[in-house]
């Protein structure tokens, strides 16, 4: 089933979120999350280089779940040879 999240930002997210992208040494996939969360506010842009999978998980973490929660790393497998 593919699900659609619309991203709808309160100004206070949105001040946040642009405040925080403007900050120096961020993590990298942080700072890509907070692009797509802005990005997808307005309607999602070319100028977020990113798949497609990454931006409906951000989406549907922030929809589902919280700001937070969009902007975080899940945790990974960790494979054991």
């Amino acid at each position: 089933m593919n699900v659609r999240y619309r991203v709808e930002l309160s100004q206070s997210e949105r001040d946040e979120l642009r405040a925080l992208v403007n900050a120096d040494k961020l993590p990298v996939r942080r700072l890509k999350r907070m692009q797509i969360l802005l990005a997808a506010d307005e309607a999602i842009v070319a100028s977020v280089q990113t798949s497609g999978s990454t931006i409906y998980r951000t989406e549907k973490r922030f929809v589902e779940i919280s700001l937070e929660a969009a902007l975080s790393e899940e945790p990974r497998r960790s494979i054991l040879l």
